[in-house]
């Protein structure tokens, strides 16, 4: 049994039925109305941190091995919409980060490095190259990953859904999970509607497990602080303004805090967003802040007009690295995307689908941990929207 009919959920049901496993989904919702359909559609195959070096002298083998579902996360993704005829819904185009001052570049060398030594398709570009790139002197060169790119996330998550059905799969929409437990060697799983049993159980609910229920896995719900990430899209942008705006059609996102990013989606028009710290009117608001960065990074879009606003919640860890969990036997979860779930969480899927279909836990791609709750998590998740100001003021600074 599968909780969650995002990109995780999904994934894991398209492997497990390939392999002959029956899958029954319970989605609180409707597929792609987390976190999976509501976010940026960027495919970027790494982590915000920690890079490779900390995350193998961190986990050891299983680091070694985590590093590598991460390094094909992106390609795994293209594959799997290629394969479910997304093709006119994604573009592998690549993924940039560029260095919003010059001292940033230190993060793109020290990626650049890190990744190179493990196979990634990466390069190191200097400013030159980004501002062709991009079309803006705004950046100071750039981490460049070949593999990544964007993808319509609404799109592939509901044709994940339709795939799995098609193999044999049930998905019960509009049912969240209260609460799990184990009894007589099976996870039972209450709803409003009753309770279901199953051999395994996989919780793939990521920013959003304390959400519909607080009572259904609080000890992972309060290991992450869910913060509310707001998207926009512009109107389509005429043929001429492309040429100069983004010209490469790469995936972006720069080495802010506060981030910067954009790409474009199939009918040209430019998606982005934003944070604000107070909650009043913050629609109108960000689509002020957004006009005014996106004139500020490529002035001939002063008359852009802002079409669509929209927001969903990413969870957030300290240290910014995700947390895998086994909850007892045939039992998993996964929570903590950072802001990088698109390729992560349908590489993470397929891997803990693995586990249920019996791979020992020492050859997978997953280093586990014991759940870690935040103390004082209710305040910390009121503040949280504060640290925009930190993120700022950092962003703001030039590093030595």
């Amino acid at each position: 049994m599968i909780v969650g009919g995002g990109f995780t959920g999904l994934s894991a049901g398209l492997e497990l039925r390939r392999v002959g496993i029956d899958v029954m989904i319970i989605e609180g919702a409707e597929p792609g109305w987390g976190a999976s359909g509501r976010n940026s559609g960027l495919v970027i195959p790494t982590l915000t941190r920690p890079d490779p070096d900390d995350i193998v002298a961190k986990y050891g083998s299983s680091g070694e091995r985590f590093v590598t579902l991460l390094r094909d996360s992106a390609s795994h993704l293209f594959q799997t919409a290629d394969g479910l005829g997304l093709a006119g819904q994604t573009e592998q185009n690549g993924w940039l980060q560029p260095a919003h001052t010059a001292g940033r570049m230190a993060i793109a060398e020290r990626r650049y490095k890190q990744w190179a030594k493990w196979g990634a398709p990466v390069d190191l570009l200097d400013r030159d190259q980004v501002r062709n790139a991009l079309g803006s002197a705004a950046w100071h060169g750039a981490f460049f990953n070949r593999s990544g790119g964007t993808v319509n996330p609404l799109a592939l998550v509901r044709a994940m859904a339709t795939a799995v059905t098609a193999n044999g799969a049930r998905i019960y929409v509009r049912t969240p999970a209260l609460h799990y437990h184990r009894s007589a060697g099976n996870w039972i799983v209450t709803t409003p509607a009753g309770a279901i049993k199953a051999r395994a159980l996989l919780l793939a609910t990521n920013a959003y497990t304390g959400e519909l229920s607080p009572d259904l896995a609080p000890s992972i719900a309060k290991e992450i602080v869910p913060v509310v990430s707001w998207l926009t899209a512009t109107a389509p942008l005429d043929e001429e303004t492309r040429r100069t705006v983004i010209p490469s059609r790469t995936a972006m996102s720069d080495t802010r805090g506060d981030l910067y990013f954009a790409r474009y989606d199939v009918r040209h028009r430019l998606i982005t967003g934003g944070s604000l710290v107070s909650p009043f009117n913050r629609a109108e608001r960000l689509k002020s802040l957004i006009a005014e960065r996106l004139v500020r990074l490529w002035p001939q879009l002063k008359s852009v007009e802002i079409e669509f606003v929209w927001n969903g919640l990413i969870g957030i860890t300290p240290d910014r690295f995700p947390r895998f969990h086994q909850l007892g036997p045939d039992a998993y979860a996964w929570a903590g995307c950072n802001g990088r779930a698109v390729a992560l969480s349908v590489a993470v899927g397929r891997e803990l689908a693995r586990a249920i279909a019996g791979v020992p836990l020492t050859e997978l791609a997953i280093p586990f941990s014991e759940p870690s709750p935040l103390h004082a998590h209710g305040l910390v998740r009121r503040l949280a929207p504060l640290a925009l100001i930190g993120y700022r003021r950092r962003d703001a600074k030039e590093l030595a």
